[in-house]
Order: structure tokens, then sequence, then C-alpha cells
């Protein structure tokens, strides 16, 4: 008798070729609709699955995972960030997390360096002008002008694979690069991008002119970039964040741009997603914040990989092994 292929439920539409092969390996449940699963149906999936296989539009908590069935053994995270799923609970229910870190890192440094140009040289905001039927004028010696980044000094806040392979790009731009990091990185790294680390996020940021949020959220780094160390900021600098709207604190960024005493900002990630401030969307009509459905990792190849690591987090794990990628709350 063929041994029960596991009951894997998936939360969010994935990848044709990524759903095709979960429904050659598993028992799985896909949602069509594509639409976020309510409070009561994700309480129903992890009743029934063996396997969920959530997005970060899942808020995973204690009380949900509490409701849990005994069946549920694996929660295969389709995403680097794991901040939605409460890992302790789920590590006290026998149930083990995953997720898909590495492929991501091309995609979502790039999409950084093109919100730090964006900002920098008001690419979105020119772009409206000639659909929009505004330049009527032609070119002007002191329209549309920007700020020049090359010789500017980069400040990533969280030098990890996102942050390192911005760092690269920022070098090819003729940025100085500078970091903060929860552990300063090998000498040989540092040395390769030509960073200079600061063990003092505050002093870092009071010296830099673009500050690039490439940390993940956690509980000590919610509002890393506090209404006080926003204030550090030089009156002309730009604030990237890619990472997770949580680590900044968005009306402070908002009011000390509002106020002069933040040039502006390029934001691809909010606190309440998918909701955004209404004073963050008055500030991007304004042409002071370019602002982005979260598109960081949106690349059919990294989609795609991501699926592949969730489907090898979930056949290792079926077959008895550790998946590779598990995540315990002591990495978080």
């Amino acid at each position: 008798m063929s041994k029960r292929k596991p009951l894997v439920v998936v939360t969010r539409r994935l990848p044709d070729a990524v759903e095709t092969r979960m429904r050659e390996l598993f028992d799985v449940r896909l949602n069509a609709d594509d639409a976020p699963l309510a409070a009561d149906d994700l309480a129903a999936a992890l009743r029934e699955a063996d396997v969920l296989v959530p997005t970060v539009t899942d808020e995973i908590d204690s009380g949900l995972i509490a409701q849990a069935g005994p069946n549920l053994r694996l929660i295969a995270n389709f995403g680097n960030g794991v901040d939605h799923i409460d890992v302790a609970a789920a590590l006290e229910r026998g149930i083990t997390v995953t997720n898909t870190p590495g492929v991501l890192t091309e995609d979502t440094a790039d999409m950084t360096m093109a919100l730090i140009l964006a900002v920098a040289r008001r690419v979105t905001e020119g772009a409206r002008i000639i659909p929009d039927d505004e330049w009527t004028t032609g070119w002007s010696p002191t329209w549309m002008l920007g700020r020049r980044i090359t010789g500017k000094r980069l400040g990533i806040v969280g030098m990890g694979r996102i942050g390192q392979a911005l760092a690269k790009r920022a070098r090819a731009f003729g940025l100085q690069v500078h970091y903060h990091n929860r552990r300063r990185v090998p000498a040989a790294i540092e040395s390769a991008l030509d960073a200079t680390y600061w063990e003092s996020l505050d002093q870092m940021l009071a010296r830099v002119d673009i500050v690039s949020v490439n940390c993940p959220h956690t509980p000590a780094t919610y509002h890393l970039l506090s209404a006080r160390r926003l204030k550090l900021l030089k009156p002309e600098a730009i604030v990237v964040n890619t990472a997770r709207g949580e680590v900044i604190d968005e009306n402070a960024l908002a009011r000390l741009i509002e106020g002069g005493e933040v040039s502006a900002a390029g934001l691809d990630v909010f606190e309440q997603e998918p909701a955004v401030s209404p004073r963050l969307v008055k500030l991007a009509r304004q042409g002071k914040v370019v602002l982005l459905p979260h598109m960081g990792s949106a690349t059919y190849e990294s989609r795609t990989d991501m699926g592949e690591k969730v489907i090898i987090n979930i056949k290792t794990f079926m077959d008895g092994h550790r998946p590779p990628d598990r995540i315990l709350p002591s990495m978080l």
C-alpha cells in the first residue's frame, strides 16, 4: 500500500511551475483566487493540514497555532522573513518552521539600489511629467534637480546577504559604504566591500547621506529607526527601506519629511501592509516620497526559486530529515 501523500495547504497563488510540481509530489490545496485567507480560514487550514505554506500576508500568532490540528508538523514559509509567524509557539507545539533564504538577495538589492536612484534623481516624479502633459516649457537648467549619489555616504542597517549585495552595487555607483550590524562582519568581507563599520547606529546615522534598512523585523528591531534616531539624520538625507515596515517609525519619518528635517524616502514596505499611511501617500503625490507595493523580490526567477526551496524543505522533512532552512527562535 502506498504511503499517504501529505496534505499541503498553500495560502496564496504561487508560480505555475511551483504549483505543478507540488501537485505531483503532495496532496496540495491551492488558493486559486489568490485572496489573503481570513483568520477563520487560516485556522481551518492549520487544523487540517500536514504542512502549511504561508506568505508574509498571513499572521500566524500563538492563538492560531494553539488551534493547529495534530497532523500539522511543518510551516514551510514562502519567504525569507518569519516575523509574521510565532516561531516559539510553533516549536512548543512540535511544529517545525522553515523559510526561503538566499534566493531573493540579488533581486532585493537591485530594488534597493533602484529606490536610492529613484529618490535621489526624482525618477518617478519625472516619469509622470510627460504622460500628464506637464512638459510644456521643455528643458531648463534649474528644473527637476535631484541629488548626485556618487561620493555620498551610504549607511546600511543590517549587513546580511542583502546588505552585502547592496554594498557591492553601491561601490559600483561610487558610494562610500558604511554599515551597522548586530555583529561586525569578517575582515575579509569588510575589505572586499571597502565598508566602514559603526558599532553605534546613532553615530553612523548622523554622518551618512543615505540610509538603507536591510535588517529583519524582530522584537529588537521594532522602530529601530525611531523618532529620536531619525532626527539625527542630516536635513538632506534619504531613507530607503526594502526590509520590513516595522523597523522604521513611519509617523515620525513622515513628520520629519513634512517639516524639511529629512529630505525624502523610498519605501517598499510599510508598518500596516497593505494599508499605507495617508501622510506618506500625500508626500508621494508631492514628490517627496517614492512608494512601491512590496516589490523587492518580485521577479519570475526569485519567486520560482523560493517555491523550489519550499518544496525541498517539505520533501526533506517528510523524508524524515532536518530541512535545510529550519528556523529556531534563537536565530531571530
